[in-house]
Order: C-alpha cells, then structure tokens, then sequence
C-alpha cells in the first residue's frame, strides 16, 4: 500500500498539472490551483440542481475526504464534510474527518494540519501526490462506476443543512418557551433580550477570518525575522576570526552589533573608530 512510500517514490514526481486533472476528473471538480478555489463552478447535474455551491479549495481537507469515500464507500461521514470551508477553523474540522477516517483504515500516515490549512502549494501537493498513489493501489487504481460525486456532494450538503436547520427551529422553540413575565406574554423577556443566532455565527466567522490572516502575517514576520538574525550571525561569526578581530574595521563592526540603546544609533561611534585608524586610507594620507 501507499502508506510508506519514500520521499523519492515516482509519487512525489507527478506534476500539480497532473494531480489538478486527476482530482477535477474524477470528483467532477473545476479547480485550478492545488490550494485554491477555481473561478468556475462545479458541472451542475440534475441530483444536484437544487443546491448549488462553488468548488472546493484543494486545501480545505474536504477534496481529500471525498476521494476517500471514493476508494472507500460509507466510510466517511460525507454529512460533516463542508465543501464551503474558507476558514482556518472550518478546514481543521475537515481534516479531523480525515484523520478519523485514517484511523478506522489504519492508515500511518501523517497528516500536518498546521501546514495543509495555511493553503501552501508545496505542501497541499506533497499530500495531494501521496493520495493520489493511495488512491490509486486500491483496487488497482478502479473506480466504482456507480459512484457519482456530485449527487455524494449534494446528497452530504443537503445533510448538512437539513440538521443545521432542525438546530436553529430547536433553539427558536426554546427561546419562545418560557414563563409568563411581569412585561407581557410566555417567553416575552427572553426573546427581547435575545439576540438572533445568526449574528452571533457572523461574528464568529468574522473572527476566524481575522484570527487567520494574523496566524499568516505572524508567520511571515518570523521568517523575515530569522531570515536577517542569520545574516547578523554570520558577521558576528566572521568578526571572530583571529587575523580579523583587532582591525579597526570589525571593531566598528562589532560596535554596531553589540549596541544596547536603540534610540542612540552606533553609527556616530564606529565612523570614528575607522576615521583615527592610521593606514587605513591611503589615499587622504597623500
């Protein structure tokens, strides 16, 4: 099985062209990047005329569940699957799907969440291209041909809604039911004091949506970071060179370096240091 294969296995060597036609072929999809959403929608079919929606990202985890219940039928709850994911929070929740499902099959693999939801190319393609030869050694890489993807979307999608649905008629009924108050009628405080749950489901989303665009700009902040804290280590290690260290042109160095006070610029000092240095231009001693 595909569950160990290396690193330099042929998998790893199949082009995102590849993968992106394999994935839109066989789940009827219109994607057009390996971590995003394409511009067209899904092929519409009759079973699923009534509930329309846009393709999935590649990187929400819900393309990868799907094709498990390709190669395994009733295996994954298709109902929780949600094929509108567009926040960090919402793909989590998919990818915990696969990785129950994962552990149902016994399946080793290692699925790196943190780096799959933040929509990467590289990585959603690595995850992509191993599935792809999973998908393909179970029998022999043949698919059900009574298996539709888009009445299995629709089908799991109007699941979805229909609970969603029976939630929300639970909690009005709730929130109506109530004891008479001193203002008016049964329940009559409780509704006026009550806000309706859509607001709050728009301002959760709202907050995810924050929460990941900085979890993003946090991440690229600490690469620029680390990124320039390797290139004032490598001076720092170059200025420690024993034929280097006592020229005046490392000492000025080092003084930048070494400088505790961020409001007094070093700058001032180390033009000094090579200014009184002897020798070291030529050129003005002429």
């Amino acid at each position: 099985m595909a569950t160990s294969i290396g690193i330099m296995d042929g998998a790893y060597f199949v082009g995102r062209g590849e993968i992106l036609n394999w994935i839109n072929a066989t789940l009827q999809l219109s994607l057009a990047k390996v971590e995003e959403v394409g511009s067209a929608l899904i092929p519409i079919h009759f079973a699923e005329r009534l509930v329309r929606f846009h393709a999935p990202e590649a990187a929400s985890g819900a393309v990868q569940c799907q094709l498990m219940d390709m190669v395994h039928p009733g295996v994954v709850p298709m109902h929780k699957v949600n094929f509108d994911a567009k926040t960090e929070y919402d793909r989590i929740q998919n990818y915990k799907i696969l990785q129950d499902v994962f552990n149902k099959l016994r399946i080793s693999k290692n699925i790196e969440v943190n780096k799959l939801v933040k929509g990467r190319p590289l990585d959603n393609l690595e995850f992509l291209q191993w599935l792809k030869r999973y998908c393909d050694s179970v029998n022999g890489g043949i698919m059900n041909e009574n298996y539709s993807p888009a009445e299995r979307r629709s089908k799991g999608y109007k699941e979805r809604s229909l609970k969603g649905n029976k939630s929300s008629k639970s909690l009005q009924a709730n929130r109506l039911s109530g004891t008479d108050s001193a203002d008016g009628g049964p329940g009559f405080a409780k509704t006026c004091n009550t806000f309706p749950e859509e607001h709050y489901t728009e301002q959760i989303q709202q907050l995810s949506e924050k929460i990941a665009d900085l979890k993003v700009s946090v991440d690229s902040i600490e690469k620029e970071r680390d990124f320039y804290f390797s290139k004032l280590r490598d001076i720092e290690i170059l200025c420690q060179r024993p034929e280097l260290e006592h020229l005046p042109m490392t000492k000025a160095v080092r003084k930048i370096l070494y400088a505790a006070d961020a409001k007094d610029s070093p700058l001032p000092e180390a033009n000094e240091i090579i200014t009184k240095s002897p020798g070291l231009f030529p050129d003005e001693a002429e």
